[in-house]
């Protein structure tokens, strides 16, 4: 049996670096570096739709990144929304680390699959307190909540109403507005 060759975080920057994949959309998933599936409009406009209802939500409180990589110990997936803590100069010279996230969102219809497994795996491995996955394919929030051994220990599926992120027990999110 043949084994992959795993590539740290430093490898993956240096070959970023060095142009190596300047042309194409990948990101470093448990040491593997992953071709990224082709957003569709509606994958696309509701991450960015999200991503400015939350900016105008978390004004003050959080910095919402939209389509940007995070930076965590084997990995560097680029989640359709990251909500990152305070200043947003922190992340000049970095992406946010682990310890940066408040939570992640990943918008999910034809990577629905990898969303709820690899991902799933990876945010979890990495103590991100909160990720919802939005299922573009049946119209539902799924909220996963207290990370522990690679999974999380809670899950819910919501398909109205409104929901309150564990980090901002004060801001109420709309689960219609982020799937419509």
């Amino acid at each position: 049996m043949k084994m992959l060759a795993k590539w740290s975080i430093e490898d993956y920057h240096q070959m970023i670096n060095a142009g190596i994949l300047c042309d194409r959309k990948v990101e470093l998933l448990v040491g593997e570096i992953v071709e990224m599936s082709p957003e569709t409009p509606i994958h696309y406009y509701t991450a960015e739709e999200g991503t400015q209802y939350l900016q105008t939500l978390l004004a003050s409180k959080a910095h919402v990144r939209f389509n940007g990589p995070v930076t965590l110990s084997d990995s560097e997936p680029e989640p359709d929304i990251a909500i990152v803590r305070l200043p947003k100069s922190t992340y000049k010279n970095h992406h946010p680390y682990a310890e940066d996230i408040f939570w992640i969102i990943e918008v999910a219809k034809s990577s629905l699959k990898k969303d709820l497994e690899l991902k799933l795996s990876i945010y979890a491995q990495a103590n991100i307190q909160e990720y919802w996955v939005l299922d573009l394919s049946q119209k539902q929030l799924i909220v996963f909540r207290n990370p522990e051994n690679n999974t999380y220990l809670s899950q819910q599926i919501i398909n109205q109403g409104m929901i309150t992120p564990l980090a901002f027990p004060e801001i109420e999110i709309s689960v219609e507005r982020l799937l419509s």
